[in-house]
């Protein structure tokens, strides 16, 4: 319950750049309310006018039927209005929420995404945001317009009879209760589904992703299975939710025949002995039927509501992670960067209960080309995280150009770093656009140097619309080579001081990768550079090859002074 509060306080907050509209809707639906509710009393007068004694008084009539259309009419154009103005505040509440939640995606560390299912990230920013936004403001809208009813009519037949009255409050309790344990049966399930749906997208996107190597390894069968028991899970929680909301119609249907019943009997005794004319009769059972019929709606609603807030402390949730901390001083940037890199007594490890990199150290000079080797998990992807402040040390200082990178701006880190990593990533936008995606503002002259120099202007030149060819999401429209030549040129159009190549080749064949080997030899000369690989054919040229195993340099030397060694990097090579 408390949850719910707080989650209720922040849609408001959500709510308060909107105050006016809201206002406008709230007046709009006190006018629906009030035309509604004079209705019966209109109908009322038009029936005692019709048996009145003597003949039928038709101008009256007449004026009471044209003012009738009147408020039916007023009535249509307001819940027209009010319509249209919760639904512009739904659309721009959820564009405000999707952007909160896609901006602090941007703020988390690189360590949320990797601990999280991208499938379950995706469900929170897409498909919780739809389902808070569907219920929730109309949700808003019918409770205000359905507990202004029901106060209303309360009014209305006090002025008409006590006795009627009575009987109607005496029914009351029985409907709030009603409504009450719906909505604390509703929440926990509807919350349930949420997470289930949310792990069912986990499931496929992670599938779609991994079709390839599903295929390859003839795992189809057990994937499918694993998703029929997501599915059947889903299916589980939404049956359930269902079911309970499901219990509403039955029971303020329950609910409205007693009330409809009770003043029927106590009005039709009433009008017997004369102490209520037929035409009061028929506006206080016109009067049972819009009593009860915001319960009904009121029921529904806090299903609806109860959902709503299910999937909001989700998004909520998201947005509430913590975020990277913020630079210590943002005037403290790196200038003048010649890529002298010193790393000292550096510890860290992911998972604080299992050791990983352990008082490592390392003094790079400018323009020094450095390998990183050794087997899985040894910790070459590691230092290049630590060196991008993509996760930082938990002990010891890795330093550029003398300046703790701890110190200085992250933005101003990135800056002086190019990287082309193993795992490609394009946008779906233009080869162009890709291309200049790190300088967006560079000529189409420059773009197709640097396409030139990745070895990528041939392949480009040859699809379809040249450098304006759209790539696809995800870059599946080329192959992985070319997608890594694309990220090859991206890199050299920037030029940075310091290059960070992670298994840069790894997706390339050996006619190409011979060919971007030269490019890289030309362009890391004066630059320092940090090459991380498993295929050693690729860094003999290296000034000096770290080799690590369980977080430590257990060797390090040039290729030759390595083999000499006869060490673990020997082995490695001979394992090759």
């Amino acid at each position: 319950m408390k949850n719910n509060k707080n989650t209720l306080k922040r849609i408001l907050n959500l709510l308060s750049p909107y105050k006016l509209r809201m206002a406008v809707s709230l007046l709009l639906a006190v006018v629906i309310v009030l035309t509604t509710l004079y209705l019966p009393i209109l109908t009322g007068r038009a029936v005692d006018t019709i048996i009145s004694k003597g003949n039928v008084d038709f101008t009256k009539l007449s004026k009471i039927v044209i003012l009738m259309v009147i408020m039916m009419a007023v009535t249509a154009v307001s819940q027209w209005c009010m319509t249209a103005i919760n639904n512009g505040v739904a659309y721009h509440m959820v564009r405000d929420i999707r952007n909160q939640a896609f901006k602090k995606l941007m703020k988390l560390p690189i360590s949320y995404v990797d601990s999280n299912s991208h499938g379950e990230i995706i469900n929170k920013i897409i498909n919780d945001v739809d389902q808070f936004s569907e219920g929730l403001l109309m949700g808003f809208a019918q409770f205000f317009t359905g507990a202004l009813t029901i106060v209303l009519t309360i009014i209305i037949l006090f002025t008409i009879n006590v006795y009627v009255t009575l009987v109607v409050l005496l029914v009351t309790p029985l409907a709030v209760l009603v409504a009450g344990f719906i909505a604390k049966s509703t929440y926990k399930h509807f919350k349930a589904q949420s997470e289930r749906r949310a792990r069912m997208t986990g499931i496929v996107d992670e599938m779609i992703a991994g079709l390839s190597t599903v295929k390859n390894f003839t795992m189809e069968s057990r994937v499918e299975d694993n998703f029929k028991e997501s599915d059947e899970a889903l299916r589980v929680a939404s049956q359930n939710a269902i079911f309970i909301s499901a219990i509403a119609f039955p029971a303020t249907r329950f609910v409205n025949a007693l009330v409809y019943a009770g003043v029927a009997i106590a009005g039709a005794l009433l009008s017997i002995t004369g102490k209520m004319s037929v035409g009061q009769l028929a506006s206080v059972l016109s009067y049972a039927t819009q009593y009860t019929k915001p319960f009904n709606e009121i029921s529904g609603v806090v299903t609806e509501l109860q959902n709503s807030f299910a999937c909001a402390a989700r998004v909520f949730a998201l947005i509430d992670e913590k975020e990277i901390l913020p630079d210590k001083d943002s005037n403290n940037v790196l200038k003048d960067v010649d890529g002298n890199v010193e790393i000292s007594h550096v510890y860290f490890s992911y998972d604080k209960s299992k050791k990983l990199i352990e008082d490592l150290n390392l003094d790079v000079k400018a323009g020094q080309r450095i390998a990183i080797v050794g087997p899985t998990g040894s910790g070459k992807s590691t230092i290049i995280n630590l060196l991008m402040r993509f996760y930082d040390v938990d002990g010891g200082s890795i330093k550029i150009e003398g300046k703790n990178i701890y110190d200085v701006t992250r933005k101003s880190i990135r800056e002086n770093f190019g990287m082309v990593l193993q795992e490609t990533w394009l946008k779906n936008a233009t080869i162009r656009e890709n291309i200049a995606f790190g300088k967006p503002d560079a000529s189409f002259e420059e773009v197709e140097k640097a396409a030139k120099e990745a070895y990528a202007d041939s392949f480009i030149k040859r699809l379809p619309d040249g450098y304006d060819t759209v790539v696809s999401e995800g870059g599946e429209n080329l192959s992985a080579g070319q997608r890594q030549l694309l990220c090859i040129a991206r890199i050299m159009l920037a030029i940075p001081p310091m290059l960070i190549l992670d298994e840069a080749t790894s997706s390339i064949d050996t006619m190409t990768e011979a060919r971007i080997s030269k490019a890289f030899d030309k362009m890391m000369v004066g630059r320092t550079s940090f090459v991380v690989a498993h295929r050693l054919s690729t860094i003999r040229n290296a000034d000096m090859i770290l080799v690590l195993k369980d977080g430590h340099i257990i060797e390090q030397g040039n290729h030759k002074e390595l083999m000499d060694m006869k060490g673990f990097y020997y082995e490695l090579n001979n394992a090759v």
